[in-house]
């Protein structure tokens, strides 16, 4: 089913999604629910059934005390909360009165099949099939994330524990792995803070493929936006953006400390097999585990822009400032550089500037 055209769809209302839902509108740009005539027109799809991004999605038990990167939404700060509540139950209900305050119409569940396209002309439209009917749009602002793809790493034997595997994504709290031993894998801010939960109720082994190298500096606002500045030069190139921790090594968090006082944050080298009943070990040693958990991290969101041909042979997509290089019409935010919270709102801020300066956007 065609759909009305629209100047700018935004695919994702995450963090990255609303920040640029809110500079659009900002901009004089009218959800196309509410729009007349002569107005330029946005609209925001989301895959997720309700407000909230990702969050919505985090394992119980990860506190408003405990989360890493909550960065307020721009024009609305995060209301005050209870250090022990969920952060799973407060901060999908801010984005949920977020969307309401400045009437940003998201339109959900709206599941994007395909982005191509509309025909040879570079200033012509792009077309965004959904499961809700076909969009062509003068812009395409993708936000999708990354929660949607978690990396499962292959090793030999994996199909043949008899024990239970399950991605971070999947956790849901550490009781279920009470009296257990559990073989975290990983070296990112999640298996720490997952190995220090978890280490109170089952015997935790860690295991990661590098060792880890630890900052002294706290992981606060400005070690944050030092590490996106280290992702730039990556995208640029057209190089997978790889992690944060990969450019800025692992920082003393709280949990990272708890868990070293309590002597259980000891890393070991990375298994080399898996077999029925553990893990083998590069010396030879087999390790017993009833859990394997794999803290492995996620990767960006983005088979549904396959037609545009984007991807590099390296399996990145080159971008500048949040704007593919090859294909100028759209845009990534949340990927690479603006993958924190942080650099989500400044990029969501940064691609309504560089719509309304492109005289694509002001044409009738």
């Amino acid at each position: 089913m065609e759909r009305a055209p629209v100047d700018v769809i935004v695919i994702g209302a995450g963090q990255a999604g609303l920040s640029a839902a809110y500079h659009l509108q900002r901009r004089g740009f009218v959800p196309i629910q509410r729009a007349t005539g002569a107005d330029r027109t946005f609209l925001v799809v989301d895959a997720n059934p309700e407000p909230g991004g990702a969050w919505q999605h985090r394992w119980a038990s990860l506190r408003m005390a405990t989360v890493n990167g909550i960065h307020e939404l721009p024009g609305f700060a995060v209301p005050p909360a209870d250090p022990a509540a969920a952060s799973r139950d407060i901060l999908p209900a801010y984005f949920a009165e977020y969307e309401e305050r400045f009437a940003l119409d998201v339109l959900r569940p709206v599941q994007v099949k395909a982005v191509r396209r509309a025909d040879d002309d570079s200033r012509g439209r792009l077309r965004v099939e959904t499961d809700r009917g076909t969009w062509a749009a003068r812009f395409v602002i993708n936000a999708t994330g990354t929660w949607t793809r978690p990396f499962w790493p292959r090793y030999p034997g994996q199909e043949r524990f008899r024990g239970r595997q399950l991605h971070v994504g999947d956790y849901v709290s550490a009781e279920e792995f009470r009296g257990e031993r559990v073989v975290i894998v990983g070296a990112g801010i999640s298996a720490v803070q997952l190995l220090d939960e978890i280490s109170h109720v089952a015997d935790t082994f860690w295991v990661t493929r590098r060792e880890p190298e630890w900052v002294e500096d706290d992981f606060d606002i400005p070690a944050r936006v030092a590490a996106i500045a280290g992702v730039e030069d990556r995208v640029r190139r057209g190089l997978p953006p790889g992690s944060v921790i990969s450019v800025t090594g692992m920082h003393w968090t709280p949990w990272a400390r708890a868990a070293e006082a309590r002597g259980v944050l000891v890393r070991h080298p990375m298994f080399a097999s898996i077999e029925e009943d553990g893990v083998r070990m590069p010396d030879g040693t087999l390790e017993p585990a009833d859990v394997i958990l794999w803290a492995t991290g996620f990767r960006p969101a983005l088979d549904h822009l396959a037609p545009l041909r984007l991807r590099t042979p390296e399996g990145g997509f080159r971008v500048e400032n949040g704007r593919s290089i090859d294909e100028p019409r759209l845009f990534l935010i949340g990927y690479g550089p603006s993958q924190s919270t942080v650099g989500a709102n400044r990029a969501g801020r940064d691609a309504v500037r560089a719509i309304v300066a492109d005289p694509v956007a002001l044409a009738a």
